[in-house]
């Protein structure tokens, strides 16, 4: 099941008088269970491409369609809807809350969607072998340890799209090999789509599909 499409979307910011063309007319899918990366140099568009692709932007023309609703169409409450329940981010910078411990970034994420399980937190914590880390706060662990609590939390309200934004910049070669493994894993296991946005041709060994982007171009490079 297609899970995100873009059809010829475009993406257009003004500087000064000038416009100009951040994303040129971009079609794109990816299914549940699949593994992407996209790939290119800075400011070649990838950022605006996973802010789109997250709902964070509006494209300025072209139709973007996320889990199955046409997202160019719904409401700014609809759409808040949608990237809360069907959207997962994993930064570069794990951008976890500093005063709360792994667990308790969980729990927030419960009270945000007004639920609390927690058998699911807790198999969660197995899967990505974090369970002795609940307790603490995230100055307390290593760089690789909190990349597996942001996907942690990325993964726990089950959203169908996963979309990780050089997730493995801060990282060693062993920890950030593990990161992607990992991702990779889980697109397979819990059947989810997963966009991961890299500068390391390294890291795309265990995806499915490549593509490049330079100057707002995306094309499919296996």
């Amino acid at each position: 099941m297609a899970v995100l499409t873009f059809k010829e979307v475009t993406k257009s910011f003004k500087d000064g008088r000038q416009e100009v063309q951040a994303l040129k007319a971009t079609n794109f899918t990816i299914k549940s269970g699949e593994f992407v990366a996209i790939v290119g140099p800075s400011g070649s568009g990838k950022s605006t491409f996973l802010t789109i692709a997250g709902g964070l932007q509006t494209p300025t023309s072209g139709q973007l369609t996320i889990d199955g609703k046409d997202y160019t169409n719904l409401s700014e409450k609809e759409r808040s809807r949608l990237r809360f329940e069907s959207v997962g981010f994993i930064l570069q910078a794990s951008n976890l809350i500093p005063f709360l411990t792994v667990k308790q970034q969980l729990e927030l994420v419960d009270k945000l969607a007004g639920n609390h399980i927690p058998d699911k937190a807790n198999a969660l914590f197995e899967d990505l072998g974090i369970v002795a880390l609940q307790n603490k706060l995230p100055q307390e662990l290593s760089g690789g340890e909190r990349q597996r609590v942001a996907i942690a939390r990325a993964l726990y309200p089950d959203p169908v799209l996963i979309l990780a934004d050089e997730p493995t910049a801060s990282l060693d070669t062993k920890k950030a090999y593990d990161v992607v493994k990992l991702l990779a894993k889980e697109s397979k296991e819990k059947n989810k789509a997963i966009i991961m946005v890299t500068h390391d041709d390294r890291m795309t060994d265990f995806c499915d599909k490549i593509y490049h982007m330079q100057d707002g171009i995306l094309s499919q490079k296996r």
